[in-house]
């Protein structure tokens, strides 16, 4: 059974425009990202509590904190990301949700935008990842690491690798067809490398070579025959709105309330094509 969530922040910066968008079309979780223009690690004290607030009284909880932990070079200080991460638990906690995104580390500034070579920096990759890990493991925080484009868990080999070398049951994928297709990898390769440890899944789908997303179904990132197989397999979780369909980069993606609810209604005929049951979410 799947429950819609959604990037809310693709609406519109306003916290308000998000969640009335999303009731039109009874969406009734955000995986929390930003909100004014400002990534959910930056916000004040302040601008938490009055979301907190917001999302309370209009019946919204959280899917996931749509943290970027890990969107770093990999020759970055650690400590200063791991405050971060810290920041990103506490956030975790305070709005009832156990599950926090991240991601595997970018190449050092300079490195090659292609064929980059991982293997002199893979130990440190695994180490911060098992370092994270464990702090989650002792909050009772679940990381889903999302295979984002040019992090060292962009393709299906290295995503393979990633998750047998930190063998902790609180590190799993938010699965992302589309960032394989973007990165010129095959998505059912990808979603073969990802499937055993899937526990979250992202809805952008992709043309290959084109620069913003596709509605579900209408891309290479095979959304049909995936949702379908993870409905066989029992998937019972989230299904996150990301569509990306005017555009994208490494801080989100904008695709306006106008396409929103279009997103969602393409994501639920793919639903209806595969047998997929939507949790349906009471105000």
């Amino acid at each position: 059974m799947l429950t819609l969530s959604a990037f809310a922040d693709e609406i519109s910066p306003d916290p308000q425009v998000q969640l009335d968008v999303l009731k039109q079309s009874n969406v009734r979780h955000i995986e929390f990202r930003s909100i004014l223009s400002t990534n959910v690690l930056a916000l004040s004290d302040l601008q938490i509590d009055e979301f907190h607030a917001l999302l309370q009284r209009e019946g919204f909880k959280l899917s996931a904190i749509g943290s970027p932990i890990g969107k770093i070079a990999i020759d970055q200080p650690f400590e200063p990301h791991l405050e971060k991460f810290q920041r990103a638990i506490h956030l975790a906690k305070k709005f009832g949700t156990p599950n926090i995104r991240i991601f595997s580390y970018y190449p050092p500034a300079g490195s090659p935008e292609h064929g980059f070579d991982w293997s002199p920096w893979r130990n440190e990759v695994i180490r911060r990842m098992k370092v994270k890990v464990e702090i989650a493991e002792k909050e009772g925080i679940m990381l889903f690491h999302e295979n984002e484009h040019r992090i060292y868990g962009d393709s299906p080999e290295r995503l393979a690798d990633l998750y047998a070398a930190v063998q902790s049951p609180n590190l799993r994928a938010a699965f992302d067809p589309a960032n394989f297709v973007f990165c010129d990898y095959d998505p059912w390769a990808g979603w073969e490398a990802s499937k055993a440890f899937t526990a979250h899944l992202h809805i952008k789908d992709w043309k290959y070579g084109e620069k913003h997303g596709a509605l579900a179904g209408q891309g290479d990132g095979l959304m049909e025959r995936i949702i379908g197989d993870a409905v066989k397999r029992g998937y019972s979780g989230f299904a996150t709105l990301e569509p990306h369909l005017l555009g994208g980069g490494p801080t989100g993606g904008v695709t306006g309330p106008e396409l929103f609810p279009q997103a969602i209604e393409a994501f639920r005929q793919v639903m209806r094509n595969v047998g997929a049951t939507e949790q349906v979410i009471r105000s």
